[in-house]
């Protein structure tokens, strides 16, 4: 159909105004409309995986002190100390792991590979000995394989939960639809 030449559009009313320039009829804005609307009335339940390393933990958990009003709304999971530390000073419910050390991380990564996390959000330290972590690259490189936003550093932790709390990444509800299915804390609605 020759009125379907659209471009990628960043807003519905964008959109709009391509699909009259290009003669669409009335049905398809409609469409569009209704689509819109869909969206915007989703409740999106994501899966975030937290992980810290020793000198991150504090930070880690001022973070989720922070932005705890965001973070009760979501399934959050973590390494076993991680969770512990972040649990104990915000009261926020998080299904926890086994040690990053001990296998945790690969819990996580069997996760991410699965589809069930996310976003990832992974403190770790930079200034320590620099040595290659097999599991901690093949975390990372499982985020780049299945598009999991990850934020290595609280400035990119922030930007990713206040997109996450304006729903810019509800994009990954078409990835991992259980999210949807389930609210805080894994009950279904």
């Amino acid at each position: 159909h020759a009125a379907w030449k659209v471009r990628p559009c960043a807003c519905w009313k964008e959109s709009e105004r391509v699909f009259r320039a290009g003669s669409c009829f009335n049905a398809d804005i409609r469409v569009l409309r209704y689509i819109g609307l869909l969206l915007s009335e989703r409740k999106t339940f994501m899966e975030i995986a937290i992980i810290a390393s020793d000198r991150k933990k504090e930070l880690m958990t001022e973070f989720c002190m922070a932005y705890q009003g965001i973070l009760c709304k979501h399934n959050l999971y973590a390494t076993e100390s991680t969770g512990k530390y972040i649990s104990d000073a915000t009261g926020l419910t998080i299904e926890c792991m086994l040690p990053g050390g001990s296998g945790g991380i690969e819990q996580l990564s069997s996760r991410i590979s699965y589809n069930e996390i996310d976003l990832l959000l992974y403190f770790r330290n930079p200034l320590g000995a620099p040595q290659y972590n097999e599991a901690e690259h093949n975390l990372l490189r499982l985020c780049d394989i299945y598009n999991v936003p990850v934020a290595t550093n609280i400035a990119t932790a922030e930007a990713l939960i206040l997109a996450l709390d304006q729903g810019s990444l509800d994009w990954r509800e078409l990835v991992n639809p259980r999210s949807q299915a389930k609210g805080a804390h894994g009950k279904l609605y």
